[in-house]
Parts: structure tokens; sequence; C-alpha cells
């Protein structure tokens, strides 16, 4: 016969005689109360918050807990709503104690420390509802058992970042989930860990509501903080005192979300409450990062415009600018017909600020029946399914499904020993005709869709070798080998520039800095005489160096053989040889342009205003040796040819943002233009017509410098800019967004890196290298190569928190 509550109660005082403490009211409360619902008929259940406890209470409150499987106390709920640091021992103890009553765990872990959350992540719980407000989590990785858990709270764990591969596959019955005010930003790696989880119907990242707190799912401002749900109604989420959501019956999921809001929020012209009102608080291709991203900086009360951009609605074209307003001020008005809606998002993570991140959300997770408090209905379904296809690529090429490697290894090699002969009434098979190009292309996507999270590896390159000397690097600059897969240049903060093999990460050729402290900003190799190299500092210095001559290093002292030393030009930013590496150019803060002769070390000529304002970055084409594209913050891109005398472009080209930087793509057919703020455009070289958009959404920052290169030829580009840490890959034939690549610090720190340069490695498909810096100051940059046809291994930790000093640099 199970154990009655007062029978409970008094083993309870005995136990408490034993241990020598008086009994706690708080306790002899909870079991009043539990005796109480049992007479009426209700759930006998014990509601135990920590905050009325202390150290002493513990030791008879266990031997309490030991009793409750025997008993008729049906669940246990555990809370803490006080920071009290209370011992995190001890509330594990009482947790286990419980075992299978455990009910909802109601907790700021902030309290008790990072033991406490690891020990919760590695053993798991037993309980069904498990409120982590203001946890420890960095990186979150669930690998105990939670086998009976179908509601996780971690709402305000503003170190949480992101997700180990299979940190929920020990939840299958997980059924809501919400992680508002964390620091989630990546679209893949977090889809990636939630496809594990195949109970998984409600979601949140954010709290949308009505600017007046009304409709059915708005936040309710008559609801207590202790107010409870029975864990027992999957229906009915409780999220630790804040909004619930309900997935239930009386939500028609074949409406659509317009249906929705016209009940959910305020119809006509409402201004914001005062409460809610109160909730609203270097440039170059390689340039150094300002300031955090102002939607990052206040994403506890953010707006996303963009998250209902796939709506059939019908905006007036005279209040976009002003929806963009206050969409950054933590209201947004949406137009449908002539209904006016204003609604507010509170505790944004970062991924919601992600373009169509709601439509991405809603078709990788089929199962979902509401994303941020809002449901989802068969036609929002079918519009982020279409929204889908138009953006985003699932695996590289196009290719629709993930294919076996070793199946696509097999058919290479029976098309490789086919003969090509065949008998008068033989079909040709269909692996004629399939070119190398078609198995490179499946076996990339075979390999990258086995998994979201790409090795990353920061380059290690410590000066031990040089004369005995021990130091490190503060890279600035950086460039692949054109024709040497093995070798990569650096320049540094420091006037240094440092040829490496970076697949040993051995130091091949080291040329320390020629005068007055400098950064080398242009770094250009030479295609017909693979051993010599261009460098330009922002001090003006343009030297020559052949590294077969500047290897040795004899007492410290540097043998100068085999360098050229041109004429100076001043606040330099940028340099590039020509195809025939018979001249090179040089541009900087100014509207001027210079053009060197390789072979005589002479000035040639300077092209004076060639633009209204400074030329950041010039290019030549690659195989056309006088053809060169000049990028000015002025706005414009031009095309020159040296044959016609510079003095008028072949067109002009103009971005509506300032631009960073121009490339050729490697056959010379497209121009890739990077803006400030993610402005992303591809050009035909031919007359600078607009071939592409590459619709990456914009922080708001006008310090935000965009750099943009091609990857695997031209198949695809990389961007990224110095007030993100995050570098994005789209296809440049469609737009179409294949991946981001998320950049965080290595240690315990939890700091991302910022993108000041980037570069796609000319002989390995999906490779590329990063050079990331810090906010912080008193630190270092380094190099970051990133390989995404190989998995991180449960993404280990590589990047270390050690944070370089941000300088005004520009750079080529």
């Amino acid at each position: 016969m199970a154990i009655d509550v007062q029978i409970l109660k008094e083993r309870y005082i005995n136990s408490c005689r034993r241990h020598c403490v008086l009994p706690n009211p708080a306790i002899l409360s909870v079991l009043f109360k539990a005796k109480v619902k049992k007479y009426c008929q209700e759930v006998c259940s014990l509601e135990i918050s920590l905050d009325h406890l202390k150290d002493t209470d513990f030791p008879p409150l266990l031997d309490l807990c030991m009793e409750l499987d025997d008993s008729e106390v049906e669940a246990v709920d555990i809370c803490n709503k006080s920071l009290y640091v209370l011992d995190g021992k001890y509330a594990l103890l009482l947790m286990r104690a419980i075992n299978q009553k455990l009910g909802i765990v109601d907790l700021y872990d902030f309290s008790f420390g990072k033991n406490f959350s690891r020990d919760i992540s590695q053993r798991g719980l037993t309980c069904q509802v498990l409120n982590l407000r203001s946890s420890h989590f960095r990186k979150l990785n669930m690998m105990g058992e939670f086998m009976r858990i179908h509601t996780l709270n971690l709402d305000f764990s503003t170190k949480l970042t992101s997700f180990q591969e299979d940190c929920f596959t020990c939840m299958p019955n997980l059924k809501c989930l919400s992680l508002c005010e964390t620091r989630i930003s990546n679209l893949w790696t977090t889809i990636a860990a939630l496809s594990k989880l195949p109970s998984l119907v409600e979601l949140r990242f954010q709290n949308w509501s009505g600017c007046n707190n009304v409709g059915p799912f708005s936040a309710s401002s008559s609801r207590k903080p202790d107010d409870k749900t029975d864990s027992n109604l999957p229906n009915s989420v409780h999220y630790g005192g804040r909004p619930s959501m309900c997935v239930g019956e009386p939500t028609d999921y074949n409406s659509s979300i317009e249906e929705v809001l016209r009940n959910l929020f305020v119809v006509g012209n409402m201004g914001v409450n005062d409460d809610e009102q109160s909730m609203v608080e270097d440039s170059s291709d390689d340039s150094e990062l300002d300031s955090p991203n102002p939607l990052q900086e206040h994403g506890s009360v953010g707006l996303l415009s963009n998250v209902f951009s796939s709506w059939n609605r019908q905006a007036d074209p005279q209040n976009e600018n002003q929806n963009e307003e206050e969409s950054l001020q933590g209201t947004f008005t949406e137009h449908i017909g002539d209904i006016e809606l204003k609604y507010i998002s509170y505790h944004a993570s970062p991924i919601c600020f992600e373009k169509h991140y709601r439509e991405y959300m809603i078709a990788s997770l089929p199962h979902l029946r509401s994303l941020d408090n809002l449901p989802i209905g068969k036609i929002d379904q079918e519009r982020a399914r279409i929204k889908f296809s138009e953006c985003f690529e699932n695996l590289p090429y196009q290719r629709k499904h993930k294919e076996n490697i070793v199946h696509m290894l097999q058919k290479r090699e029976i098309r490789a020993s086919q003969t090509h002969v065949q008998s008068p009434g033989q079909k040709s098979s269909s692996l004629y005709g399939k070119s190398q190009h078609f198995y490179t292309r499946s076996l990339c996507a075979a390999k990258m869709g086995s998994s979201a999270w790409p090795f990353l590896h920061p380059l290690s390159v410590s000066g031990r070798n040089l004369g005995g000397e021990s130091r490190s690097f503060r890279p600035r600059q950086f460039e692949y080998h054109p024709s040497d897969s093995s070798l990569m240049v650096f320049g540094t903060l420091d006037g240094e520039v440092v040829v490496v093999n970076h697949e040993n990460e051995k130091i091949v050729s080291y040329i320390p800095s020629s005068g007055a402290m400098n950064s080398v900003l242009g770094l250009c190799w030479l295609k017909k005489y693979p051993s010599k190299l261009i460098a330009g500092s922002d001090n003006g210095s343009l030297k020559l160096y052949d590294i077969h001559h500047t290897r040795s290093m004899v007492r410290g002292i540097y043998h100068s053989a085999g360098s050229v030393t041109f004429d100076e030009f001043d606040q330099l930013t940028s340099v590039h040889v020509n195809s025939t590496d018979e001249l090179f150019l040089a541009s900087g803060y100014s509207r001027d342009v210079s053009l060197y002769d390789i072979s005589s070390g002479r000035r040639l000529q300077v092209f004076t205003g060639m633009h209204r304002e400074h030329i950041n970055v010039l290019k030549f084409a690659n195989h056309s040796p006088s053809l060169f594209a000049t990028s000015s913050f002025d706005k414009d891109v031009k095309m020159w040819d040296l044959r016609q005398k510079p003095i008028h472009p072949c067109y002009t080209s103009s971005s509506p943002r300032g631009n960073v930087m121009v490339c050729f793509s490697p056959d010379d057919h497209y121009l890739l233009v990077s803006a400030v703020d993610n402005k992303v455009r591809q050009l035909l070289a031919v007359d600078g017509r607009l071939h592409l958009n590459f619709e990456i959404a914009s922080t708001g920052s006008s310090q935000n410098y965009t750099r943009s290169y091609y990857m695997n030829g031209r198949d695809y580009i990389i961007s990224g800019s110095c007030d993100e840490h995050v570098v994005r890959i789209c296809c440049a034939q469609t737009g179409r967004r294949l991946r981001d690549i998320s950049l965080e610090g290595r240690g315990g720190s939890g700091s991302s890196m910022f993108v000041q340069s980037l570069r796609g490695d000319p002989f390995r498909e999906f490779n590329m290298s990063i050079l990331g810096t810090y906010m912080r100051p008193s630190s270092r940059s380094e190099i970051v190569k990133v390989n995404m046809l190989a998995s991180s291994d449960h993404a280990k930790e590589h990047l270390d928190g050690q944070q370089p000093c941000p300088t005004n640099n520009m750079g080529g």
C-alpha cells in the first residue's frame, strides 16, 4: 500500500530530529498542500522551492525523497526564482533522489554554476519539463538520458551559441523547445541538430506579440510568475513563468498566417504602450572591424521585418523606409490590403534576423506546428517550400538527394573501366557522357551532406625556427600560391612577409619588416615566376621578393638578395599583377592609380582622378593583360583598358553603397562586387550589366565592410563582413544560399571571430581560409582553414579566446 502523505510528514520530522535540524516550514507547507490536493481528488504533487532551503535542510529532505517511489505522491516539481547561490550538488542530489516522479524542474541555472550544467548534460534527468533559464551552456551537448522530457526551456542562456551534432538524440519525446535570447545564429547547424527530434512540434527563438498584448497567442499580463501547467498535457507548455504557447485543437492549420494575425494583432493605428516602448532601446576587402551587429547587440527586443517577407501582402512602397526604421526600434507595421497590423518581437535570438528564417525553419522541420508563438498551417508550409527552393540549396550543385559516397566511387570506377567501343546493337550506357565534373560534384554533395559542421583548423605558425627566436605572428593579409597547392603567403601588422607550407605548417620563407612599424595590406604572386611576389605596406613601401633567395637567416640577419624596391605609393591598400607578369597596379587612400613595370622596377605612369573617392581595391583580369577594374567608396566600379590610355573607363557600374572590393571570376566572364553591409552583386564583365544580386541581409551598420571571392572556380562565392562572425556560401549562378559557416573562439570565453578577409582554396573543392579577428583588445588575429567536405567530429574547439585589437588599416 502506498505511503500516505501524513506518514511522509511524520517521517520527515523524525529525520530532522536524527540530523539535529529543525523542520523547514516550507517543506511542511508543501506536504500540507499535497495532502489537501489528495483530499480534493486532485493530482497529489509536491512543489519544492529551493529558495526556502538552506544546506542544512537537505539531509532530512533527501531522506524524504528516497521514500517517494513508494508513496501516494504522483509528481514532484523543483523550482527556484531568486539568484541566491545554493550549493548545486544538493540540488542535483535532490533531483536524483526523486527519480521517476520528477515532473517540472524550473531553475535559474546561473545560480548553480558550470559544474551543475555539466552534470545535468552528461548524466541527464528524469523530469518531463526542464526549464534552465540563464544557463551556462555555450555549446549544447546533452549526452545523458532525458527519455521522459517533453519540454525544454533554455531562454536567456546568453552564452549559448550552437549545438553539438548529436545533442538532442537523447530526447526522443521532446515536443516543445524554447531558445529565446540565446546567441544561436546558424540556420544549418541548428536544423541539423533539431532534425534529431522526431516529436518536436513547438519551437521558439522569440516571442511574437501584439502591441497591447491581445489575442490568443499573446503574452498575458494576468499570468503570474509561479503559474504551472499540467506537465502531462503536451498541448500546453510551461516556460517557467514566461508566456505559454498552445498547439491545440482550436487552431485551424489549414488557414494562412494572415488570417491568424487578423485576430492576433491590433488593427489600425495603435501606439506601443509605455512598458513595451521602454524595452526598445576600416574599409577594404580586408577591413578591420569596428562594432558588433546592432541587431544582435539589441537582440532582447528584436523585430524581424524579413520574417514575413513571403506573405502575399500589399505594402505601400512609401512606407518601406518607415518599416525599416520601425523594425530597428522594436515595432513593425504590416499592411494586408487596407488593414494595418502592428506587432512586436521580444527576446529574439540572432538566428531570427537571418533572411527567410521562418521559411527555412518550416521547410526543414515539416512536423513543426508552431514557430515563435505563431501556428504553422498548410498554406504556410507550401509557401515555405517554394521560398526554400528559390533561395536555398540543400546540397551543392542543386543535387536533390544525398548519395552514398561508396556507391558514387563504384560508379566512377565502372565508368573508367568501361570500353568506349560498343557493338552495333548495344545501347549507350547512361554512364557515358558524364564528365569528371559530374562525379566530383556528386562526391562533394555526398560529403557535405554528411555533416553541417565543417572542419575548422587554425593555421598554427610560430617563429621558433627563425634564428632561435620564438615569437608569434599577427596576420593582416594572405594569398594562396597560384600553382603550388601547399604554399600560402601572409603579411603581418608588423610589416613581415611570411611564406608557409599551410599543409605541414612550416615556414618556407621569412621576410622581416623593412623599416618602421607598418602593415602589409597588398600581396600578389607572379604566375610565370612562381617564386616571386609583390608586397605593399600602408607606409607606401612596394617590393618584389624572390622566396628562393630569402630563406636563410644567419645570426638573425636577413639576406635581402633577390628583392626589388619600387617607388612608394602613399597610403597603399591594394596591389595586383597582370596576367603576363609584366605590370602591376597599386591603389590606396587616393583617387589615383600607379602603374609599374616589373622588369625595370620603374613607375611608368600615375592615372589621376579615376574616381571621386579613394580606390580601395583594383584587380587585373585573369587572362587579359591590359584590362583592370577598380572599386571605390564613391559607389562606382569601373572597367579600364590600358590600350586606351585609361582616361575614360570602358564602363561604370554603380552600387547603392560604397564599394569595398571587386574581383574577376577565374574565366573573366563576371565581376564580383562587394559593397558595404552585405551588398554583393555579380556583373557581366563585358559590359557591366547586373547578372545576379545576392540577397544577403543587411545589418544596418555603415562600418560593416564586406568582402567576397569565388570558390570552386566560378561555381560558388564566399562572402564575409567585419561586423559579423559568419561566412556565407552562395551559388554563383542562382544566388541560392548553400551554407553559412560560423566562427567561434576557442576556450571558455565563447567569443566569436569576425571576418577580416577570406579566400577560396584554388586547388581544393569547398575549401577556404578565413582571416579572423575579435572585438576584444590585447590579442591576435589568426588564419582559419575550413574544409566543408570534412566533419568537425562534434564541433571541436579549435579557435582560442585570444582576441586581437582592431586597427583602422585598409587593404587589398
